[in-house]
């Protein structure tokens, strides 16, 4: 009886709603319809259920919004939300009647003209539209987009993400780019059902430093008409991860193919070189022709130092390692330091570790390598500071208690000698430290540099088991740090051949020649020749084990490259050793392979001949083994 008079009064009291032109419900604590008005018919339809579904269309998370106004109405009696749609705002209020019952109303308001919406963006003005209510407070960065591409609603995750916490009107474009095509393309098609969205990384379109956000795009419908939701994530991080893990896969790239292209280069120098050296024991000075050999052999040793530039950014050249005070290698190469300067640059020279009392450790490298290193960076120093300067050098002991991270570095703890080069010159501009060791870039103008200097220094440096970092402002200047590794072990340099100047001595003795490379083969057979030696030749490995598989034939001496088709040079020389343990040998090879230092070391009586090498020292070499 009581609940007969309760729903009386409820149709009594929403019969004074009846003829309101918004539209009106009452429903249930779970939002079932038990009354609409007429404008409700008109505007959500007849055949609607509840109010989740005359609202799902039209609004985001609709379930959430209502819980949340029914329990804003039971606790204050009232309670309102505006939703920005494409062509209105829906104006939603809810009053709590009791007995779990509750009255709806739905007002459609008008938006903001074009004038106003540039209003909104004067700064005499504040900001137009915010976010959404129901999206405000969610802790996801979230927007949502019309296919025009004009942002509606900026939830205050989003806001902070984008602009700091304020809010501005904008264009999807205006906003995002990054995919290899219009990003408002990308918008269209998921807004149309032509592309199922998903998740894409975009570059925030700013001037401020490089931001990258991952944008998740979802189509909705919104009042009737389709839109796009936005999900963002800030993927910054993510993307600078991925922009250093593919430029170290491209400079290892660079590294492989300069490291080839070198090598058989050194080939091809080894030959020309050669057979110069050939002609120009044939020509005397007095001949016409002699000028003209000795152009060919000076561009030919050019090259050579080019392509040992190549070498040294892929770490693939070969070192002669040896244990070094640096303060007497800087000793001892400031005189030619000072003269690689102008009249306006001059340079010092301080050791920061005597005035403690701090011995600088010695350091295990290759003497003319590290020489190399510093003058590179001198000169650099000079052509920094056009209008003059000072360059200083310095050196100081330093102990690492942990270790040091920078420039995706990590130096172990312990003992390093450090030398720094340092100028006041005009800097290098941040964008640029990050390429600074890249090859073939340059700070300089064109024509000025090869850009391969600072990649040599960086190679010689990480193959020597140190690291160099480089610290920079404009206009401030520049500071280039190397950290060696002190060395505390017993020296044991790597057996290399000495010069000698007695190439016209005849020689005697077989020597088997093994080379895969036809014209630097050719070349050396005949220097050897000329020199009284008996050669015997061999194109690869198999070739010359052959050769020594007769018992009978003597052999004093094997020449041999390292790297061949097949089995490598110190491969069957261990083999050919089984039978013939007294055979000396000489490696070539256009660089140090991985592991030739060992491989080397367990071979006896072996020394190593850089390639391109020269007539003279080619047959120095045989000579200095076959005495």
């Amino acid at each position: 009886m009581q609940g007969r008079m309760a729903d009386r009064e409820d149709q009594r009291a929403f019969r004074l709603m009846g003829n309101d032109p918004a539209a009106c419900f009452m429903t249930d604590a779970e939002g079932r319809l038990i009354l609409r008005n007429t404008a409700a018919e008109k505007r959500f339809g007849a055949d609607v259920r509840s109010l989740h579904d005359a609202l799902s269309e039209r609004v985001v998370d609709p379930a959430g919004r209502l819980m949340r106004l029914q329990r804003g109405a039971e606790a204050t009696g009232a309670a309102t939300e505006d939703i920005i749609g494409h062509a209105s705002i829906l104006r939603l209020t809810a009053h709590y009647a009791g007995r779990g019952r509750w009255f709806w109303r739905a007002d459609d308001l008008a938006l903001p003209d074009e004038a106003d919406i540039a209003r909104a963006d004067r700064p005499d003005r504040g900001p137009l539209a915010g976010g959404s209510t129901d999206l405000e407070e969610v802790p996801l960065a979230i927007m949502t987009f019309g296919p025009d591409g004009v942002m509606r609603i900026a939830n205050h995750a989003a806001r902070e993400l984008m602009w700091n916490g304020e809010t501005r009107a904008a264009m999807f474009h205006d906003l995002f780019e990054g995919l290899g095509r219009p990003v408002s393309e990308w918008l269209a098609d998921v807004v149309a059902g032509r592309h199922p969205g998903g998740a894409e990384v975009l570059r925030v379109r700013s001037n401020d430093e490089e931001r990258f956000l991952q944008v998740t795009l979802r189509r909705y419908v919104d009042a009737g008409r389709p839109a796009a939701l936005a999900i963002l994530n800030d993927a910054t991080r993510l993307k600078t991860l991925e922009a250093q893990f593919v430029q170290s896969q491209k400079m290892q790239a660079i590294g492989q193919l300069a490291g080839g292209i070198a090598h058989d280069f050194n080939n091809l120098l080894t030959a020309i070189s050669g057979h110069c050296d050939l002609l120009l024991l044939r020509h005397g000075r007095e001949d016409v022709e002699f000028a003209d050999l000795e152009q060919i052999r000076q561009n030919a040793n050019r090259a050579a130092s080019l392509v040992g530039q190549l070498l040294a950014f892929s770490r693939k050249q070969t070192l002669n390692p040896e244990v070094l005070d640096l303060e007497d290698v800087l000793s001892d190469l400031t005189h030619l330091l000072n003269r690689l300067l102008v009249e306006r640059v001059e340079m010092t020279l301080g050791h920061l570790g005597r005035e403690e009392s701090k011995p600088l450790g010695r350091i295990r490298a290759d003497k003319r390598q590290i020489e190399q290193v510093l003058m590179n960076l001198v000169v650099n120093a000079r052509d920094a500071m056009p209008d003059g300067g000072t360059v200083r050098i310095e050196t100081e002991p330093v102990t690492l208690t942990e270790d040091l991270k920078r420039d995706r570095a990590t130096v172990p703890a312990g003992d390093y000698s450090v030398i720094r080069v340092i100028d006041r010159g005009v800097g290098i501009p941040e964008l640029q430290l990050r390429q600074i060791f890249e090859p073939f870039f340059t700070t300089k103008r064109l024509g000025e540099g090869t850009g391969l200097g600072l990649s040599m220094a960086y190679g010689i440096v990480k193959q020597s088991g140190g690291f160099i970092f480089v610290d920079s402002a404009v206009g401030e200047g520049t500071t280039f740090s190397l950290y060696f590794p002190v060395f505390e072990g017993a020296d044991h340099p790597l057996p290399v051949a000495e010069p000698k100047r007695v190439a016209s001595k005849q020689g005697e003795g077989v020597v088997l020649l093994v080379e895969d490379e036809a014209s630097v083969r050719a070349f050396a057979s005949r220097a050897l020749s000329l020199r009284g030696y008996t050669v015997l030749e061999a194109a690869n490995a198999e070739e010359a084990l052959a050769k020594l598989a007769d018992k009978s034939l003597h052999v004093d001496l094997f020449v041999t490259d390292v790297v061949m088709p097949g089995m490598d040079g110190p491969a069957w020389v261990r083999r050919a050793h089984v039978d013939r343990p007294n055979v000396k040998v000489i490696f070539m090879s256009g660089y140090a392979e991985d592991g030739l230092a060992e491989d080397q070391a367990r071979v006896p009586n072996s020394v190593f001949l850089p390639k391109p090498f020269s007539l003279n020292e080619l047959t120095n070499t045989v000579q200095g083994l076959l005495g």
